[in-house]
């Protein structure tokens, strides 16, 4: 009896580990390996840099208001061949033929003033016009002009652009950094998912091999006359189970690995496994610091001053709509006209150019008063939510916090739980073999060892998407203690 049972405990023993062994030439990948390729292969990484991108350029845009412009512009020809009606020396009209052509040209250099929200200009143009009918041509120009547009008691758009945009871009700067983490947060769940089948269908393969060993040595039983026909059912029936699970297991296999490959972007052709990352980092992390880090880096302490900053630009420009509007122009330079083009830079004469345009609301029946009112209300409406969304803000950074360092002690647990079970198992097994429990018995530790291993990924799988969600929430690195950013690049 004792040389069968060591039989087939070898059996037992051999069918356990043929199962579910990596091939040799098997390619396998560490996790941070993976979230290192979907970083920068993946279809979410090249949206988060495209949308980068973007907001690189609209930058760009909103500083280009603040550079000097020089333009060219003109009408070059503009000729008109018609009946026009032309006033006669005595008073009365007639209809004449009219063949003309004026052209123009104009240089233009101007430059906004974003402290007071006016533009100054330089100007120099020439004009020529061509009568046909009489042969003649003459020219205008004014070789130079220096002017200046202010409007007063209004609306300054500049001024509140240099406060708003750089917020903004800001914010798209470290929009990207956060998408980055959130590219890991998924690949962690990818990444787990696969790991999950892949354990699950090594589990379902062991679990069938040993229900097949026990069928088997179960019916010699039965033939022997040493166990009941429900309980060989019962058994036959573990095994249909276990072989249905294989096969679904190899079915989920394929579908999460495909899903991992497509998310993470990698050229990878061939099967490949993945590593468990069982080494987890030994720091704890500070509330405080978390804290600090988070309202220093996190895009959404940029937003909450931006948003605030908003609401105040669209009170004043309520205020600015709602009085006495002024603009003042002024243009002064040189002018002349000629014969020839060279004469109207000669003998210049003096031009000046001065107007205040005003604008005084006497009766709207209330709508600037209510536009303002508007606009006050939403300024406190929006400082009123940002309180709200600071403090939210804070509490999950907290409770991220605390379920980060509650994980690692939860890691602990379910490792042993799995290690327990597992060496629970292979005792109820060895005792079955010789006749000590029942198949009821059996069942119940199989079950236990496999809900053990599963909790034990499952409680890896919560760290690790912990992990990258405290980096997200906080923009920092707790384990090298550095800010998480990216260098500043330019676009061509």
């Amino acid at each position: 009896m004792n040389k069968k049972l060591t039989v087939i405990i070898c059996v037992v023993f051999f069918s356990i580990n043929s199962y579910g062994q990596e091939p040799k030439n098997k390619k396998m990948y560490s996790l941070f390996e993976i979230v290192s390729i979907a970083r920068t292969q993946s279809i979410a990484s090249k949206q988060a840099e495209t949308t980068k991108e973007n907001r690189y350029w609209s930058y760009q845009q909103f500083k280009s208001q603040y550079y000097p412009e020089l333009g060219f512009d003109g009408v070059l020809p503009n000729f008109t061949r018609s009946f026009d009606n032309v006033r006669q020396p005595d008073g009365s009209y007639d209809f004449l033929p009219v063949s003309i052509n004026n052209s123009n040209i104009n240089f233009r250099l101007s430059q906004n003033i974003g402290l007071t929200g006016g533009e100054v200009f330089l100007n120099s143009s020439v004009s020529r016009a061509d009568n046909f009918a009489t042969d003649e041509t003459v020219y205008s120009g004014n070789p130079l002009e220096i002017g200046f547009i202010q409007p007063i008691f209004a609306f300054n758009r500049l001024r509140w652009d240099q406060k708003i945009e750089p917020l903004r871009y800001e914010e798209s700067q470290r929009q990207y950094v956060e998408d980055l983490e959130n590219i890991s947060i998924n690949v962690v769940r990818n990444y787990f998912d696969l790991i999950l089948a892949q354990i699950s269908l090594e589990i379902a393969q062991k679990n069938l091999a040993n229900n097949d060993t026990i069928y088997q040595i179960a019916q010699g039983r039965y033939n022997l006359g040493k166990l009941g026909e429900d309980q060989i059912l019962q058994l036959e029936l573990s095994l249909m189970n276990s072989r249905q699970e294989v096969e679904q297991s190899k079915l989920d296999l394929q579908t999460f690995s495909l899903r991992l490959r497509s998310f993470a972007g990698m050229n990878v052709d061939s099967d490949f496994g993945l590593i468990l990352p069982e080494e987890i980092p030994s720091f704890l992390v500070d509330e405080d610091l978390a804290l600090e880090e988070a309202f220093k880096n996190k895009q959404e302490s940029i937003s909450f001053d931006r948003r605030k900053l908003e609401a105040d630009r669209e009170t004043a420009m309520a205020k600015g709509n709602a009085g006495l509007n002024m603009d003042f122009f002024g243009r002064f330079g040189f002018t002349n006209r000629g014969d020839k083009i060279g004469e109207i830079y000669q003998d210049t004469e003096n031009q000046q150019v001065v107007s205040l345009g005003f604008e005084i609301p006497i009766i709207d029946w209330g709508r600037r008063k209510s536009s303002l009112k508007t606009a006050e209300a939403n300024q406190k409406l929006v400082q009123y939510t940002v309180a709200m969304e600071e403090i939210n803000f804070r509490e999950s950074v907290l409770a991220q916090v605390r379920q980060f360092n509650m994980l690692r002690e939860s890691i602990k647990i379910s490792r042993k739980a799995d290690e327990i079970a597992d060496k629970r198992y292979e005792i109820a097994k060895q005792r079955y073999l010789i006749g000590k429990i029942g198949i009821t018995d059996l069942s119940i530790a199989m079950r236990e060892k496999d809900e053990a291993k599963q909790k034990y990924i499952q409680a890896l799988r919560d760290f690790w998407i912990a992990y990258y969600n405290l980096r997200s929430l906080t923009l920092y690195d707790f384990e090298k203690s550095v800010t998480l950013t990216v260098p500043e690049q330019t676009y061509d």
